[in-house]
């Protein structure tokens, strides 16, 4: 048997037996198990994946809306934008190569007054500039052609928008893992980091690790992770609940794809938006609350130790002070149904309070900076030996392969 940390396979493609570093992985999300195929495939390691859940995709991958983003909103050049657009074409073409599901259901982004017509305009000249390919610009008339029940005085169509399943691709990419003779390894805490000359030593689920290279993949456990490796850095990972309805009954029929409002460009939220899912659900929401604790779904899930973490640090404070009033309002739409249906009736004013179902939500990992502001960009460094994802936010599930494909590179570099 190989000594941990080392092994032997065929190299990428070439056919060459020769020894393969052993790189570990923390986290069995879509991002994490993307990567871990990826370094796997490509670069001819052998991957053990480590994750403190029963099973994969059991935060933010497997509360995802399912929507594949096509990049109409991301700053042109930003690492967000081209790897979200790079993303979409490997997703697509991994769903149809294993069967998953993948539908393009086609987005609006409706300007509901005559004032936001200036910014819709900015977000299809943005997705022009991204290759974002058949943008239309459309006036009252055309929108109900695409949106029969929805209304607005202009929006922007993206056709090739499309829906996923997202954990379903998580179960594949973690069985291909395997299939290239890597391990996912659930149920299996990280206690402990630490790095030596040659190793990163890991201590999860009672059991030692040693391995060549690290790359934390954590989303909402980042932090922690950071300060094993000694590398807290100058963000840290605040959580978002993103509470949602669900439409019940033929209110479905309603909805034909993807109606979102023109997003306020403060915040990298996107506000309250319907949205048809692969099962035929459609979702209002989400809104955007601070959580009481990393993995707060509910208000009734509180941690201190995760609050004191939050509250004590300065940009938490510091995001507060600047959108208390935002902060409110979205308070009050977590506690009030009408604010959610308020929100929805603007662009399909034929839905009321009987069409509207509590259903499950997620919560967001959101890198803020000490000033307060909001990390919006994909944030990726290197301590050592180790690869830390500070910050993944929407659109990673789109980009996953993307981000895999780029990690590589940085692991290769480091």
């Amino acid at each position: 048997m190989a000594r941990e940390g080392t092994s032997f396979s065929k190299g990428a493609g070439d056919g060459r037996s020769r020894v393969s570093e052993h790189i570990g992985v923390i986290g069995a999300g879509i991002v994490g198990l993307a990567v871990a195929r990826e370094l796997s495939a490509a670069r001819g390691a052998r991957v053990t994946v480590l994750d403190k859940e029963d099973r994969v995709a059991a935060h933010q991958t497997g509360h995802n809306s399912g929507v594949v983003h096509a990049g109409i909103y991301y700053p042109p050049g930003s690492l967000k934008a081209r790897l979200c657009r790079d993303g979409v074409a490997l997703l697509k073409e991994y769903c149809a190569e294993h069967s998953l599901p993948y539908t393009e259901a086609g987005k609006l982004v409706i300007a509901s007054t005559a004032a936001e017509r200036a910014a819709l305009r900015g977000i299809a000249g943005r997705a022009r500039d991204n290759g974002v390919p058949g943008i239309a610009e459309l006036d009252a008339l055309g929108l109900r052609e695409v949106e029969p029940h929805a209304v607005g005085v202009a929006a922007v169509h993206s056709p090739h928008t499309a829906i996923a399943d997202f954990p379903a691709v998580a179960r594949r990419l973690a069985a291909d893992v395997t299939g290239l003779g890597g391990e996912v390894r659930l149920a299996h805490p990280v206690t402990r980091l630490r790095e030596t000359a040659s190793k990163v030593e890991v201590l999860a689920g009672g059991r030692r690790f040693a391995f060549d290279r690290l790359v934390t993949c954590a989303g909402l456990g980042t932090d922690a992770l950071a300060r094993m490796a000694g590398s807290e850095g100058e963000v840290r990972i605040v959580p978002f609940r993103g509470e949602y309805l669900g439409l019940v009954g033929t209110a479905r029929d309603l909805v034909r794809g993807l109606i979102y409002p023109v997003p306020d460009p403060r915040y990298p939220f996107l506000g309250v938006h319907l949205t048809r899912r692969i099962d035929g659900e459609v979702l209002v929401g989400p809104n955007a609350v601070m959580a009481l604790a990393l993995e707060g779904y509910t208000w009734g899930r509180i941690r201190a130790g995760d609050l004191r973490r939050i509250l004590t640090f300065p940009g938490t404070l510091r995001l507060a002070a600047r959108h208390w009033r935002t902060g409110v309002r979205e308070v009050y739409g977590s506690l009030v149904k009408k604010a959610f249906l308020d929100a929805a009736r603007r662009y399909v004013p034929a839905l009321t309070g009987a069409d509207l179902a509590r259903t499950a939500g997620g919560v967001r990992a959101q890198a803020v900076r000490r000033d307060g502001s909001l990390l919006d960009d994909f944030a990726i460094d290197t301590h050592g030996r180790v690869v830390l994802v500070r910050n993944a936010p929407s659109p990673a599930a789109t980009s996953s392969l993307a981000i895999a494909r780029h990690i590589a590179q940085v692991v290769s570099r480091s």
